[in-house]
């Protein structure tokens, strides 16, 4: 079998598979096609890949000879028109979102598989790349606010006097929630931290950060630990309780999202211009609509002098890591699928395999996804 690594477009500057990933590639008795230059803005260059074993070639050359293809975002028009019947596609494909470029890869007959809808289950960890993408984008949006608050981070004692600590308030306890208090934490930062699911209490609280806690929120285990949506009354008290910290805050890095839907609306204008003039928001939200009301994606702004950085992508600021740990993801779960000879082998059966495909044979067969396209 062929698997092609296509280059991202720009502003994208990671590639699915760093060259020691396409090296671990060719072990698993493949043929490994790069398109020229994909790696370059990840530190990798042609001759990288050449050194492990890849062929280079065209972009053009990487759709018409690969059995395989793996990429990170969405495909554009013209690459989608590229696609044929039977080709295999691994990538992050925003199902939910994109769902015009869905309906045509099941009319045109490709097998896709999109890597951020995989089961959240213990087995499927070494394939997230969800909690991959999220570890980078806390860390680098801690590293941001930094830069951009006029103010210390950490606790001063100086012969001017006591420099007080930066307060940051984060929204949401997930992986980049957590990854943004340990980073607060150990910059010096005073962390507060809001989740509506109670089982994440301990884990912020081990990162010594303060745990807002606001009573009566709905939690589904079926949810696969993400969060759900809530009732209005719970929505009010919550409202209540984030503008009250917020507006102590320095700081407020946005991380809440829903799975499928738009991020839940937290932090309000009223709330935004109660805050302390040169206080910074981050919200890595942005793409999916944002949890601050006045974020504009990929965009920064101020707001009656409150700084609002509307940035989902700082992965991308990453590279290097970024995809090293992406590629990471990419292996585990192409061993699942690639069988001893370096052919293409779907087992069904396997949950996982099952629960990332969302299209076969002509057909959506991801049925949530099918649902939300449909309706």
């Amino acid at each position: 079998m062929r698997i092609g690594i296509l280059k991202e477009k720009q502003p994208e500057n990671r590639v699915a598979i760093l060259p020691e990933g396409a090296a671990a590639l060719v072990k698993l008795n493949t043929e490994v096609l790069v398109e020229v230059g994909a790696g370059l803005t990840a530190y990798a260059s042609d001759a990288d890949y050449e050194a492990v074993g890849a062929k280079m070639v065209t972009r053009d050359e990487v759709f018409e000879q690969s059995d395989l293809l793996l990429f990170i975002n969405p495909l554009t028009s013209d690459d989608l028109g590229k696609v044929r019947k039977g080709q295999a596609l691994l990538a992050a494909l925003n199902p939910y979102f994109e769902k015009e470029q869905i309906k045509t890869l099941a009319q045109v007959g490709a097998t896709a598989f999109s890597l951020d809808i995989i089961p959240r289950t213990t087995r499927a960890q070494s394939m997230d790349i969800l909690s991959s993408m999220a570890t980078v984008a806390g860390y680098k949006a801690v590293l941001k606010a930094a830069s951009e608050l006029p103010k210390f981070f950490p606790m001063f004692m100086t012969a001017a006097g006591t420099i007080t600590p930066a307060k940051v308030l984060i929204l949401g306890a997930g992986v980049a929630g957590l990854q943004a208090i340990a980073t607060s934490r150990k910059l010096g930062a005073v962390v507060e931290a809001f989740d509506v699911r109670s089982a994440v209490k301990e884990e912020v609280q081990g990162l010594g950060a303060k745990f807002v806690e606001v009573e009566g929120a709905i939690e589904d285990k079926a949810a696969g630990g993400y969060a759900v949506e809530q009732t209005e009354e719970f929505k009010q008290r919550q409202a209540q309780a984030i503008h009250d910290h917020a507006v102590k805050s320095d700081v407020v890095i946005c991380t809440a999202q829903i799975p499928g839907k738009r991020a839940p609306l937290l932090l309000r204008t009223a709330t935004v211009e109660a805050m302390k003039p040169g206080s910074v928001i981050i919200d890595l939200a942005a793409s999916t609509g944002g949890n601050c009301e006045l974020t504009q994606n990929n965009q920064t702004i101020v707001h009656k002098g409150i700084k609002i950085i509307g940035n989902s992508f700082f992965p991308s600021e990453m590279p290097t890591d970024a995809s090293r740990m992406l590629g990471k993801n990419y292996l585990n779960f192409l061993k699942l699928i690639i069988a001893k000879d370096g052919s293409l082998n779907l087992n069904w059966n396997d949950d996982l395999v099952k629960g990332t495909a969302v299209t076969f044979n002509g057909e959506i067969v991801h049925e949530r996804i099918k649902s939300a396209i449909e309706s």
